[in-house]
């Protein structure tokens, strides 16, 4: 089925054949689709990585940052027009590693944005070392004696810090995934999604098997409302819950506690500049 996302003329794609990010493409594509979400009212950011690279292959708008700085630029678009959906997307080294503080922030602030992360546990665009989200004892060129640190947790971190929306997808799923991207996009507030996705270059031990054996899906009796069984659900580690696993709604979102936007609605970008109130301002620190 066409997308109105789908580019007219073949796009020479970087990506190995089988990689799990071609499948988490299709699903934001599907899910852009189904929410009929105009091109024009939709922006992109992404960081750097292999997974950064999922918005060069989607016909729309979108902002490359720096590696980890993804979550800033989208939370300034975000400030400037809050009538656009904004979504962020990169792999879990660019997310986790060198924009974990930008993680954290992102969580806190409750900026109205969706954060998907193309979790593969490795770095793939620098050739396979190991990832915050490697398991203990993955063997790489770098860690040749084994991975010995605790694997990083986002959904659990998420959870304790009472974020938004906190779910868990598998790339391997391309329908299930789509249907919890449209809520995540839905949602008022962050929201973050964790997509399970093989490296199939740098990564053999957690492969499309893998994942599927080590993963099940949360049934429609879980309530993701409960914030203490959402944290059991996120420290699970034998086997990982997917789908939507913690909501709070009780948080205002970052642009709804601007000052700029507490007696005028109007976007930042349609504002006009008062030079003259800027010249006093520049004459002032000049002093």
């Amino acid at each position: 089925m066409s997308s109105q996302f789908d580019f007219e003329h073949p796009v020479d794609i970087a990506w190995c054949p089988g990689c799990g990010n071609y499948s988490i493409v299709e699903a934001i594509k599907k899910a852009f689709d189904e929410l009929a979400i105009s091109r024009e009212n939709l922006v992109m950011v992404s960081g750097i990585g292999q997974a950064a690279k999922a918005p060069h292959y989607i016909k729309v708008s979108f902002f490359d940052g720096l590696h980890g700085r993804s979550l800033p630029a989208a939370t300034a678009i975000k400030a400037s027009n809050p009538g656009l959906t904004v979504i962020v997307e990169s792999g879990d080294g660019c997310t986790y590693g060198e924009g974990g503080n930008h993680f954290l922030t992102a969580i806190r602030r409750n900026t109205d944005i969706t954060n998907i992360v193309h979790n593969n546990m490795v770095y793939g665009l620098t050739k396979g070392q190991a990832s915050p989200t490697s398991r203990r004892g993955f063997k790489t060129p770098v860690q040749v004696a084994g991975v010995y640190l605790e694997p990083f947790n986002p959904i659990a971190v998420a959870v304790a810090l009472n974020a938004s929306f906190v779910a868990r997808a598998f790339s391997g799923d391309i329908d299930k995934t789509k249907d919890i991207i449209k809520k995540a996009v839905t949602h008022k507030g962050y929201a973050l999604i964790d997509v399970f996705q093989p490296c199939v270059s740098f990564n053999r031990i957690n492969t499309f098997k893998w994942y599927k054996e080590n993963s099940y899906y949360l049934d429609d009796s879980y309530d993701p409302y409960d914030r203490n069984e959402a944290f059991r659900k996120a420290v699970e580690t034998e086997k990982f819950p997917l789908g939507v696993i913690y909501i709070n709604k009780e948080n205002p979102t970052f642009e709804e506690n601007l000052s700029v936007y507490k007696q005028n609605k109007e976007p930042l970008f349609k504002r006009s500049v008062d030079y003259q109130k800027l010249e006093q301002l520049m004459e002032e620190k000049r002093k």
